[in-house]
């Protein structure tokens, strides 16, 4: 042991004195062209952002924020008036609200010489004025021409000539994951900070930030001040905004999200003419396709949307689409999920025809339907409870729909048998399953009561496998409830 230190003082004297031979030793010819390579791509990162960041600017807004009602509560507090009488607080003058200003920043990117700058409806949202800061450094006021706050994308509109530098929009459908993009904003007020990543993820849904999703996730370092700046390719085109970062800590941590230009195109039109989106809608419930439901359907593979509920008179109603339908392509698009389709659907003009290919008993079927107008309504899903009945085999009881439930569930003109107690920990708990919820149908057979239910489950045995049509509020889907 005592030998040791001295051994690895020994050692690393002769590493160093490796490195250092090595570093004065001549360079090959093949590591002078790897260098020369290495080279050749950071001059192409430098060329793409000399010609890029003319075109980006940070977007400074000032809003009106109410205060608090500071109403001296103190001396409303029953110590005092116990002492002093009830009326006590009223010799105090109470403070009106007070309004402040906010002051918030991000950034955006030109689209056109005259001056429209598309950014992130978060930074401008509720703003009193909007300011832009171009390249230059000059300050210019903006106006905002629309927004779309359920994708979070804003049109704002700076008169400053008609010779601004503009970014070219690319396509986004072609980005593929770990291609180099590189992102260009305003983090924490740093003007014109330039980061570099690769595409880690596309098709990102369900992260929570905007009710439409579709993110390319990046490790491009983003952070609070980049919302609304570009994402570049390699080539210089903006194939999405800059949008959100995922962290624990406020600061980055390698995820980094940006909405795909491709979806932007279509509400910067629409934003462009009517300061507005107005969104298609097909008028059905869907769900993602696992293996138990494909097998339950007869799919040879996990793939497509299932339509679990069409809802009458809607569009989807008066096409030939069917419950139980499972569309696998929209306009000649295959579908990747729920998400996909929703947000395909929702970007179709109003009053267009579509065409979706459906599996229905096996087979391929195309369906042509014109695509209406997403209701005011849309989205919202009523809420029930119900109460316990007997449980079985899978962990749930049941209960009849009486016209007095049906009144109390928001069930009126409907059939079926109520969810009553689920078990925790039961299949029907593992599947989703919650009381109030209303059984239709078992194993794609009808059911209008408990009586009807009990004949299906005697034909079913004792299967291991049920397959249920429940619905929740105004919708319904399938569920595979598969017995321990």
């Amino acid at each position: 042991m005592q030998n040791t230190i001295p051994l690895q003082r020994t050692a690393l004297l002769f590493f160093s004195m490796f490195l250092l031979l090595a570093s004065l030793a001549p360079v090959s010819a093949s590591t002078a062209d790897e260098i020369e390579v290495l080279s050749k791509s950071a001059k192409a990162f430098s060329s793409v952002v000399k010609k890029a960041t003319p075109a980006v600017v940070h977007v400074e807004v000032e809003k009106t924020v109410g205060a608090t009602n500071y109403n001296f509560d103190f001396f409303n507090n029953p110590f005092f008036e116990r002492f002093f009488g009830p009326d006590f607080h009223r010799q105090f003058p109470q403070q009106q609200p007070r309004e402040r200003k906010q002051q918030g920043q991000g950034s955006g990117f030109i689209i056109s010489k005259e001056g429209l700058i598309l950014t992130n409806n978060h930074v401008v949202a509720d703003a009193d004025t909007i300011r832009v800061t171009l390249s230059d450094n000059k300050k210019v006021e903006a106006k905002l021409i629309g927004s779309d706050p359920q994708s979070d994308v804003a049109l704002i509109k700076i008169d400053n000539g008609n010779n601004l530098p503009v970014l070219p929009m690319g396509d986004s459908d072609e980005l593929e994951v770990g291609e180099w993009v590189i992102a260009i904003g305003n983090p924490f007020g740093l003007n014109q900070t330039v980061t570099v990543g690769v595409v880690s993820a596309k098709g990102r849904s369900r992260v929570g930030i905007n009710e439409y999703e579709n993110f390319i996730q990046t490790d491009a370092a983003i952070n609070p001040g980049n919302s609304g700046g570009p994402l570049l390719n390699i080539h210089g085109e903006v194939v999405g905004i800059n949008s959100a970062l995922f962290s624990r800590t406020g600061g980055y941590m390698g995820i980094g999200f940006a909405i795909p230009i491709n979806m932007v195109k279509a509400i910067n039109d629409q934003l462009q003419e009517h300061g507005k989106v107005t969104r298609g809608w097909l008028g059905v419930a869907i769900q993602d396709i696992d293996e138990d439901l494909a097998k339950s359907f007869g799919l040879k593979e996990a793939r497509g949307i299932l339509v679990s509920e069409v809802q009458k008179d809607s569009p989807a109603d008066r096409s030939e689409l069917q419950r139980g339908d499972v569309i696998i392509e929209l306009n000649g698009i295959a579908l990747q999920n729920v998400s996909d389709l929703r947000n395909r659907i929702a970007l179709i003009v109003p009053k267009t025809e579509a065409e979706l290919v459906v599996i229905r008993d096996g087979k391929e079927k195309y369906i042509q339907v014109v695509i209406g107008e997403q209701p005011a309504d849309f989205g919202r899903v009523a809420q029930s409870s119900s109460d316990r009945d007997f449980l079985e085999k899978f962990g749930f009881s049941f209960q009849e729909l009486t016209p007095e439930l049906a009144e109390q569930f928001g069930y009126e003109g409907e059939q079926g048998v109520l969810v009553g107690d689920v078990q925790p920990g039961s299949p029907a708990a593992t599947a989703g399953l919650k009381p109030g919820q209303l059984i239709q149908e078992v194993n794609k057979e009808t059911v209008a009561n408990l009586g009807e239910l009990q004949n299906v489950l005697k034909k079913a045995g004792n299967a291991d496998r049920m397959l249920l049509r429940v619905r929740s509020g105004q919708f319904s889907q399938y569920v595979v409830l598969v017995a321990k």
